[in-house]
């Protein structure tokens, strides 16, 4: 086809993205180059890069065979990290060295830290100016997930003497600024940031005002050492543009600016929700069957192992489920609610020790306020199923069991829900990963324990 299928506009955001797909595969399936590169035209490159993790493997060999020449280095950033792996290994070094020799020296870093073929890795460093790499190389030389490695190294910055007229003078004669920037960073004769000033408020006021006169209340430093996550934290928490990163003499080497920041917690909130279902942060729809396996098949064992406890229990009433056939009807019901129970206890847990928000400081009154939670709920089900008892086996005293089995399990569950996590962190193992293979087991073997040991003392 020579010019893109003419579809009346969809009445939806997922509309037009299936539209868009279909047409870029059609595109792809004539081999038409121009049809396809009229789609891609107007979109961003982070558009580009989901339609390259929708289409398969056999399609994006196709993409680049028609654009390969055309290669943006934009949208491998905004892939994917197995997506990009797969179609790097594909395209020649030296393209992709020179695509991504454009990008801004954070995203070089990111590219390359990710790069597990070496040969790519250094024929991207040697496509760089000799400024850019010595800047790249010396953040990579930085601990992994720290500010040296999230930090860009293009900084505007000015002595701290100057007024806004001198300020102004000096950016408009510059020609090598960073595409985005947010402030004007003030440093000492020894290149010490000291505070700073938007660019907003020094274009507001005259030129004869001085910069000192005028800086940011939100003015902070981070060490390039630092934990990207305790970054990410203070940005959100502070509500940080962009700020200055230095080095173990106080001396300004970078800048990171809220994109980054807001990543980086985009990323660990993403690994928090999949760790505590059990699956690697790494994992991604792309990957290859194996690599999912591998991946997830620790974690299903570490189920079984707690599965396998919480049967043992189990066989200890054998005797009592074999007289009363109904326990083992009811049985799962308090297991179930109670791991349901901790799971949102757990959850919340979590995603506040990771805000910062549960801390020693008011950690047993998060506890307390979850037992109680667990104990209302607990009494309010139990009433339920204690007529569910009744009514389905014409049987009160089964009617008590299960009530009293269940206030007990959500208590329990409550408890375990923030404790466990608390205590892994303290001992320092990620609550998310870990927490909900312990929570399940606790919340499994002591509701079955309550419900079938009360079931032996009252029932028989």
């Amino acid at each position: 086809m020579d010019q893109p299928e003419v579809i009346d506009p969809p009445e939806n955001e997922a509309a037009l993205y299936a539209q868009r797909l279909g047409l870029v595969r059609a595109a792809l399936e004539a081999q038409d180059e121009a049809g396809l590169k009229a789609l891609l035209e107007p979109l961003h490159p982070a558009d580009i890069a989901d339609i390259l993790e929708q289409i398969g493997r056999g399609e994006r060999a196709r993409f680049f065979g028609l654009l390969g020449d055309d290669l943006d280095a934009d949208v491998l950033s905004e892939l994917d990290e197995s997506v990009r792996e797969e179609i790097v290994a594909t395209l020649p070094s030296a393209q992709v060295a020179e695509a991504v020799a454009e990008l801004e020296t954070d995203d070089v870093v990111d590219f390359i830290e990710n790069l597990e073929d070496e040969e790519q890795a250094e024929a991207i460093l040697d496509a760089l100016e000799d400024a850019d790499r010595v800047a790249v190389e010396r953040a990579l030389s930085y601990p992994e997930y720290s500010a040296g490695r999230l930090m860009q190294r293009e900084v505007v910055m000015a002595p701290e003497h100057w007024t806004v007229g001198e300020a102004i003078d000096y950016l408009r004669a510059s020609d090598d600024l960073p595409e985005q920037f947010y402030h004007l960073i003030l440093v000492d004769p020894k290149l010490r940031p000291t505070a700073y000033v938007t660019l907003g408020k020094m274009l507001a006021h005259p030129r004869s005002v001085a910069l000192a006169a005028i800086t940011e209340d939100s003015f902070r430093t981070f060490d390039v050492t630092q934990d990207e996550g305790d970054v990410a934290y203070a940005f959100n928490q502070y509500h940080l543009i962009s700020a200055p990163v230095v080095d173990e003499d106080e001396r300004l080497v970078g800048v990171i600016t809220i994109d980054d920041a807001m990543n980086v917690l985009d990323e660990e909130h993403e690994e928090d929700i999949l760790r505590l279902a059990g699956v690697d942060a790494e994992g991604s729809l792309a990957d290859k069957v194996a690599a999912t396996v591998r991946r997830r098949f620790p974690w299903l064992f570490v189920n079984l192992v707690t599965s396998v406890l919480a049967s043992l229990v189990i066989a200890q009433f054998e005797d009592v489920i074999a007289q009363i056939v109904a326990l083992a009807v009811l049985m799962p019901i308090v297991a179930s609610m109670g791991g349901n129970a901790g799971t949102q206890a757990l959850t919340v847990a979590v995603r506040a020790l990771a805000t910062k928000d549960l801390t020693g400081a008011n950690v047993w009154r998060v506890i307390r306020r979850e037992v109680l939670v667990g104990l209302v709920n607990g009494l309010a089900f139990a009433v339920i199923m204690g007529i569910v008892g009744v009514i389905w086996f014409g049987s009160p005293m089964l009617g008590a069991v299960i009530g009293v089995a269940m206030v007990v399990n959500l208590l329990v569950a409550g408890l375990a829900g923030v404790g466990v996590p608390v205590l892994l962190e303290k001992a320092g193992i990620d609550p998310a990963l870990a927490s909900g293979a312990f929570v399940t087991t606790v919340t499994d073997v002591v509701g079955f324990f309550a419900f079938l040991g009360l079931a032996a003392m009252w029932l028989l």
